[in-house]
């Protein structure tokens, strides 16, 4: 990065361009009067931040004119989502009030800085702090929608200028930003800031992934214009006849997401044949726009051949979102798959701009709108948050990217799902009460158990009894966040009444028994029946897992004070004694740990199964100190739910290595007579590398082979790797 260097002169300049720009680039008309509050908020910003500068050495005034400019333009907030976006840090980082800010502005303004105050303001070290954060961010929707899209604002413009802090702060504020604030940012409808936030998250999580795929896209820039020239001049020249008001653009596909399609599929850079998207952008009123996008549809199935499967028709029923478009997939004469978008200009709004354009866009106060509609799912979900803010977090994430289904009331009401739920998902979307009762439904007029998986377009009907009450059961079969949190709200609830009940028994076995019910005696009881808590005493007595014998016997146990006394003891010795683990020897210590390289016990993790050479990371769980790889499918959980129990890991060169890690391969070919042969003799003799378990299988032409291997170091197993490739018929090779 290039060092900053400070001159008063030009940086005055820069801010009041600056400003100007904020005002001149907004979504939203201003008014004389957001004039007037802008420029309050401004003032007062000066006044706080005034002399201080950032770590890159820049004001920090440029910090809250960025979130400014990104608020009035990329999400089109108002004037007082703006000024408040000006006045985003006064409270936290300076000396004003909330009520200072309120005379300075107005009420709304000091209510929105006040609530992204509160956000920033967590003290517990009980929980992970991104975690808590996160509910409390989700909690002020409550109040105002606009605190988080400012939130939001500030995260990616953080994002952007991510360089100037230490690389540990990059991983973990990347990895938290890849966790919460992109999923959110895309259920918002906020795409163009979502994949913004997943491309220079990715930049940090996985630099040489994000610097591969980067500068391929510059190789091929000016070959894929070429393409996308050739391909819309067809269109174009049928739409321009049809008198049809249009633009076509092409959308390269994100950093990100390009890497998920190598990873998911197994396959290098140029394997990806979907790296782009043709936009078609048309002109209507919205009473023909559903019209003229069929109408193009037709045009462009004339000119290429489409693929019925891979048709979405989000105009006839948006997105949950609000998103609505046409997408369709048709094949070039080259053999190409292309993905092409059809919207019209109010469509493309709202899906670059999300909430804001969509009440651009509303006609009057009953419009039925999916962000209201949205708002008030999350507020069901938010009325029994979790204890455990991770466990609240993880419930909440579950549905931010899954694809949505849409089945049907016997009424004709659409209720829109995650794909994957069942049945008893779609019970409690109607009501909690229908849910708790529900033993079965009729699913497009067949019975079927609640269990079973909802698909698209199925008209449902719940049956429900009254002897029916939720099980801890039902929570391996839900998909929703809010029918897993009323289920654990009725389980809570269950217990405690199954407690009061054991409670009562018990207190009557014992007064018939002839001994008092004192706290001494229930403190006895748990150390008796060696439970937790005397909760689960009177829990287990309510079910009869204590039985009456079991009772009767800790009485007579209990007079018995010789015995007691004896037990005492036996508890204290196996109390008192504990295990020391072992140590590694000094030929088995592969790696030390933190800036200071410690040595500490430690286990390969087995999620990832890392060798010598890989990139890792040091991960305290519950179980002693795990090793992952920075690429590990739990990566990004755990820097960014768990940062504080991250350590940096560092091998130690040794001239001789003797030490072997197991490593899982996934093996793609096209089936040829030998090819596992050859696979095995190159393993084996060519490599002198030994297997564990080998498991091939073929099916329809196509061979799959999954190979486990003892590797010494990541050098070793790429030149593996690269062998293997070279065999005739491989296709992709990728490690699990």
């Amino acid at each position: 990065m290039t060092k900053y260097t400070p001159n008063l002169e030009e940086e005055s300049k820069q801010v009041l361009i600056r400003y100007k720009h904020i005002l001149k680039t907004s979504y939203v008309r201003l008014s004389q009067e957001d004039l007037v509050l802008i420029r309050s908020a401004f003032d007062l910003m000066m006044d706080a931040h005034k002399g201080v500068r950032r770590k890159s050495g820049e004001p920090y005034i440029y910090h809250p004119l960025a979130v400014a400019q990104i608020v009035a333009q990329e999400i089109g907030l108002g004037a007082v989502a703006i000024a408040s976006a000006l006045l985003h840090d006064v409270v936290e980082d300076t000396d004003y009030t909330v009520d200072d800010i309120e005379r300075h502005t107005n009420s709304k303004v000091a209510a929105i800085v006040e609530g992204l105050t509160k956000i920033a303001q967590v003290n517990d070290s009980n929980v992970s702090l991104q975690a808590e954060n996160f509910r409390k961010m989700l909690l002020t929707l409550s109040d105002d929608i606009r605190v988080i899209l400012i939130k939001l604002a500030d995260r990616l413009h953080n994002m952007m200028t991510l360089d100037a802090m230490p690389n540990h702060k990059q991983l973990k504020i990347a990895s938290e930003t890849l966790f919460i604030y992109a999923p959110l940012a895309h259920r918002l409808g906020l795409y163009g800031i979502k994949t913004e936030l997943e491309d220079l998250s990715l930049k940090y999580t996985e630099p040489k992934m994000y610097q591969h795929i980067l500068q391929k896209e510059k190789e091929d820039k000016e070959k894929q214009t070429l393409y996308i020239e050739h391909f819309s001049s067809l269109i174009k020249e049928k739409l321009e006849s049809h008198h049809i008001q249009f633009q076509i653009e092409g959308r390269p596909k994100s950093i990100y997401s390009i890497r998920n399609k190598m990873i998911k599929q197994g396959v290098s850079y140029e394997d990806v044949f979907d790296k782009f998207a043709i936009r078609v952008v048309f002109q209507s009123d919205k009473e023909e726009e559903k019209f003229i996008a069929w109408k193009i549809y037709s045009v462009i199935t004339d000119c290429y051949r489409s693929n019925p499967r891979r048709l979405r028709d989000w105009i006839s029923q948006p997105k949950s979102t609000g998103y609505e478009a046409l997408h369709i997939t048709v094949y070039d004469e080259i053999g190409r798959w292309v993905e092409v978008q059809i919207r019209s200009e109010r469509m493309h709004e709202i899906a670059e701009k999300g909430y804001a354009a969509h009440y651009k866009y509303k006609t009057g106060v009953n419009s039925d709108n999916v962000m209201d509609t949205w708002i008030n799912k999350l507020k069901d979900v938010l009325e029994n948050p979790e204890s455990n803010a991770i466990d609240f977090v993880d419930n909440f994430k579950m549905n931010l990217y899954t694809k949505e289904i849409y089945v049907y009331t016997p009424q004709g009401k659409i209720i829109s799902l995650p794909k994957g739920s069942c049945a008893l998902d779609f019970a409690y979307s109607i009501h909690t009460k229908i849910g708790e009762t529900c033993s079965g439904v009729m699913v497009n007029g067949i019975l079927r158990p609640f269990s079973y998986q909802v698909q698209n377009g199925d008209m449902v009907k719940v049956l429900t009894s009254p002897k029916q009450q939720p099980k801890s059961s039902w929570l391996d079969l839900v998909k929703t966040s809010k029918a897993r949190t009323r289920i654990k709200a009725s389980l809570r609830n269950q217990r405690r009444q199954e407690v009061e009940h054991g409670k009562d028994i018990l207190r009557r076995k014992l007064r018939y028994l002839k001994m008092n019910f004192t706290k001494d005696v229930e403190n006895s009881l748990v150390s008796y029946f060696n439970l937790i808590n005397s909760q689960e005493v009177f829990l287990n007595v309510s079910l009869g897992l204590i039985t009456n014998d079991q009772i009767r016997k800790f009485v007579r146990d209990q007079n018995n004070n010789i015995l007691n006394l004896f037990k005492k003891r036996v508890r204290n010795i196996e109390s008192k004694s504990t295990t020391k683990p072992s140590q590694k020897s000094d030929k088995e210590q592969e790696l030390v740990f933190g800036s200071d390289h410690q040595s500490i016990v430690y286990s390969m993790s087995k999620c990832c199964h890392p060798v010598k050479g890989d990139e890792v990371f040091g991960f305290l769980s519950t179980n002693g100190l795990k090793v992952h790889r920075v690429d590990c499918t739990n990566a990004v959980k755990l820097q960014s739910q768990y940062a504080y129990r991250i350590l940096q890991a560092t091998w130690i060169d040794k001239e001789k290595e003797d030490i072997t890690r197991e490593v899982d391969l996934m093996i793609t070919a096209v089936d040829r007579p030998k090819l596992a042969t050859d696979i095995l003799l190159l393993v084996s003799k060519e490599a002198k590398v030994n297997m564990k378990k080998v498991n091939f299988e073929e099916s329809g032409g196509l061979f799959r082979g999954e190979v486990t291997l003892e590797v010494r170091n990541i050098d070793q197993l790429e030149d593996l790797l690269t062998s293997i490739k070279q065999v005739d018929g491989v296709k992709s090779i990728s490690r699990h």
